[in-house]
């Protein structure tokens, strides 16, 4: 453990891209702490201090999540046309605007469109920070990856530990306390991402003349075929998020106690595990493999939800625990594999807007996984679960088919002579 430990310290001193990748981590990590302290009591504000019934609240969330979703491809195309370094920096600060607009709007015609707003500006700010370690990390990106996420899980742990003390509290003020503090975490990110080197996040004249002659991403069949199949795979978070929380209060003998622990599960394991398994998967086919991996993983983590959780109290927690840290393997398994085939698989000049349409995936999850899991999974008792896991297999090893293939053919293009204009736009992989 020493050793990895170390390790994981010394890329952290001295990560791929060096002062500009330690500066970008150290910006995504506050951030992430503040995202983590909102996400803990946005739903207790808005129960408590702004008011709102539970169909507001859901009605709320929901039409924030379909508003993340246009923040990728949003930023993606801009990316395209201006400093992504310069992009960044705004979309904190209208995530800043956002917030301290909260304190004083509180119905929720008010709340609506801040709340579509920060979500926006949050997807929009995920796939900024993918493309800024692209250009930094380079061929190291998984490195990046694994670093970034560990930060991050840390980072929503402590925002989370600082939430709960200001729900212990349970004033208003408490709750008004965590938006300035949240506000402050996108300030100081602003100002960290402010010292990169102006040319970390620059557009690139390859970039800028894909403008006319870059292929579209909207056209590129094979690639919206990566990304909608990506969107099934990222499952596994609705399941740890959503699914298991509510299989174990409303299906189970075991104790509703140990659903914090699902958490804690998920980030113990992510600190201690990704930067192994990003080391492994770091190249594009072993991505592709771990792609069907992730979907194997959540077969077994269904399997064990169906046939181990009907027993007594003691029987369906270790079920439960077991499935969560399934959950999070399989969760291990797609977060690189998923960037690091999203990059692979998309051509080098028009990176940008393929990577923006590509980070729709998770926001569509987001949106439509806690509807399919609620509505169709738990309505069908254990058999929704096997049927779950039968579909995540199949997808994975579609998924990684696909991607195999794709790579072949982009190899194959790059090794061709440039003959004619149309196929100058053939990316060089």
């Amino acid at each position: 453990m020493r050793t990895s430990n170390d390790g994981l310290l010394a890329q952290l001193r001295h990560p791929p891209g060096g002062r500009d990748a330690r500066l970008m981590l150290a910006a995504q990590g506050l951030d992430r702490t503040g995202t983590g302290m909102w996400w803990a009591a946005s739903v207790l504000y808005f129960t408590y201090v702004a008011h709102l019934d539970a169909r507001q609240v859901g009605l709320l969330l929901g039409v924030a999540a379909i508003a993340g979703v246009a923040g990728s491809p949003i930023a993606g195309w801009l990316a395209e046309r201006r400093s992504v370094r310069r992009l960044l920096i705004a979309c904190h600060l209208l995530r800043l605007a956002a917030m301290l607009l909260l304190l004083v709007c509180h119905g929720f015609g008010e709340l609506l469109p801040l709340v579509a707003l920060t979500s926006l500006g949050d997807r929009a700010a995920k796939t900024l920070e993918m493309l800024f370690a692209t250009r930094v990390a380079g061929q190291q990106r998984a490195v990046y990856q694994a670093l970034f996420r560990t930060i991050a899980n840390a980072g929503y742990a402590v925002g989370a530990g600082i939430a709960a003390i200001g729900i212990a509290i349970g004033t208003v003020g408490a709750y008004q306390a965590l938006i300035l503090v949240n506000g402050l975490s996108y300030v100081g990110a602003a100002l960290l991402i402010r010292r990169t080197g102006p040319e970390a996040g620059q557009t690139t004249a390859r970039a800028a003349a894909a403008e006319q002659t870059g292929p579209n991403p909207w056209r590129d069949r094979g690639y919206l075929l990566f990304v909608l199949l990506d969107v099934v795979m990222n499952l596994d978070d609705g399941v740890l998020n959503v699914g298991l929380p509510l299989w174990l209060i409303h299906r189970t003998h075991a104790p509703h106690a140990l659903v914090p622990a699902f958490l804690v599960i998920n980030t113990v394991m992510v600190v201690l595990l990704q930067m192994r398994f990003s080391g492994w998967a770091g190249t594009p086919r072993r991505a592709a493999t771990a792609v069907a991996l992730n979907g194997a993983t959540m077969l077994a983590c269904c399997l064990v939800i169906a046939f181990g959780t009907g027993g007594g109290a003691w029987t369906a927690a270790l079920a439960m625990v077991l499935a969560a840290m399934l959950t999070t393997v399989a969760e291990l398994l797609r977060s690189v594999s998923s960037w690091e085939l999203a990059v692979s698989l998309a051509p080098e000049q028009a990176r940008a807007s393929y990577l923006g349409v590509a980070g729709m995936s998770q926001s569509i999850e987001k949106a439509a996984g806690p509807l399919l899991l609620t509505g169709a999974v738990f309505a069908a008792g254990p058999a929704g679960w096997l049927a779950l896991g039968a579909v995540l297999t199949g997808v994975g090893a579609l998924q990684r088919g696909a991607c195999l293939r794709r790579l072949t053919a982009l190899r194959a293009a790059a090794a061709e002579p440039v003959t004619a204009p149309q196929e100058a736009a053939v990316p060089a992989n």
